[in-house]
């Protein structure tokens, strides 16, 4: 996985994400928000896993978790959705939680 190849998977979904706002605006549920995600990302051709269980693993087993990515794309970016008025700490713990266990490099 190259630099370059992320920056255009950045690229896309930061295209895919602006073309959600400007079709359906601000101040609306995540789960909205998700939906068109999904919409506009398989529009796209982009692939991606959607609510993405996150798997534990410590000294060899798996352990049951309920952590869950909004959306896990091409296998190395992580996207979580949020439809509130400021990130708060835990926003950010949890992303680089899920960024961390999913080894994923954005």
């Amino acid at each position: 996985m190259t630099k370059k190849y992320l920056t255009d998977l950045i690229y896309k979904v930061n295209g895919a994400a602006i073309e959600v706002h400007k079709n359906i605006g601000a101040g609306l549920l995540e789960n909205i928000y998700h939906q068109c995600m999904i919409k506009e990302l398989s529009l796209r051709g982009i692939n991606f896993q959607s609510e993405l269980v996150i798997p534990v693993q410590y000294k060899g087993l798996e352990l049951e978790s309920d952590l869950r990515c909004d959306l896990f794309i091409e296998n190395c970016l992580v996207l979580e959705l949020k439809a509130v008025d400021k990130i708060i700490p835990i926003h950010i713990a949890k992303l680089m939680s899920y960024m961390k266990l999913l080894k994923s490099p954005i």
